[in-house]
């Protein structure tokens, strides 16, 4: 019981004060966990049909998985363009974050907010207004379309990021370096960039899994043969009930979770490496 006692934060509350946050907390944690720990389970089912819990044991959905070539060139696809939308929207946000934070332009942070406004407009909107817009352009139903229209949803989170990442970033180091005749491209990568680094990788790992999980955007812009994961995924659900899906959200989890935990990897590596200095 001690450790009710002790003080939370700076300010000195303690945890026993913030016992009912913790419940809270905990309770909304299961919500989001308790659906991953029921398809887990359901996708090493031997039954025909989705079942929880499973009456048999079997990898029997994730042979027929990796055994389907059009569950493999969607998976390929989504690879592909979640790489593609991370190499786009990762120097775009970081650009844009650096830009808008060093330039005193009265309409600086309108831009900011017209920037982030995919994240705040329903993405059905933006789906719809991008399908108009690649119909008229021809490029429904290619790559190049999809990674475009997954880069205008992942350059608000990389600009938010690499934003807070600027603002506890003491600029005067820059300045010097300009000083000392660096020209601003020069300072802004061998100064500015080593030391935002873990957000910019953050940006670049939240930009792959926006990309790789996405749906919406998917159904409308994607189909043939850059059809994505998430779409065909939709689809099976939609007209049938198979356990491979079971199993590839499995993956997906597995996918989501190594990316997270290797962000949070990097994240301890830099804090110690910050504190050895």
């Amino acid at each position: 019981m001690s450790f009710l006692n002790h003080p939370a934060s700076a300010t000195g509350i303690t945890h026993g004060r913030r016992l009912w946050l913790y419940v809270i907390a905990g309770l909304a944690l299961a919500f989001l966990a308790i659906p991953t720990l029921i398809v887990v389970p359901m996708s090493f089912s031997g039954a025909q049909y989705l079942e929880f819990p499973p009456r048999e044991w079997s990898l029997r959905w994730y042979g027929n998985y990796f055994a389907s070539s059009s569950w493999m060139q969607a998976t390929a696809t989504s690879f592909k363009a979640a790489a593609l939308t991370a190499l786009v929207a990762t120097p775009l946000g970081t650009l844009a974050a650096y830009g808008l934070g060093a330039s005193r332009f009265r309409l600086a942070r309108a831009i900011h907010v017209l920037l982030i406004t995919p994240m705040i407009v329903p993405v059905i909107l933006v789906a719809i207004a991008v399908f108009y817009v690649f119909v008229k352009m021809k490029m429904n139903n290619s790559l190049i379309g999809l990674v475009l229209a997954h880069s205008m949803l992942a350059v608000p989170l990389v600009l938010i990021v690499v934003t807070s990442a600027l603002a506890q970033f003491d600029a005067n180091q820059e300045m010097v370096a300009r000083s000392l005749g660096a020209s601003r491209p020069r300072a802004f990568l061998m100064v500015t960039l080593p030391q935002i680094r873990f957000a910019v990788i953050s940006g670049a790992l939240l930009s792959f899994l926006t990309s790789f999980d996405e749906v919406i955007l998917a159904l409308f812009v994607s189909g043939g043969a850059n059809s994505t994961l998430t779409r065909n995924m939709f689809l099976a659900l939609r007209d049938q009930i198979d356990p491979t899906i079971a199993a590839i959200s499995t993956m997906m989890i597995l996918v989501t979770s190594v990316l997270f935990g290797l962000s949070q990897l990097i994240g301890t590596s830099e804090d110690r490496g910050g504190a050895g200095r």
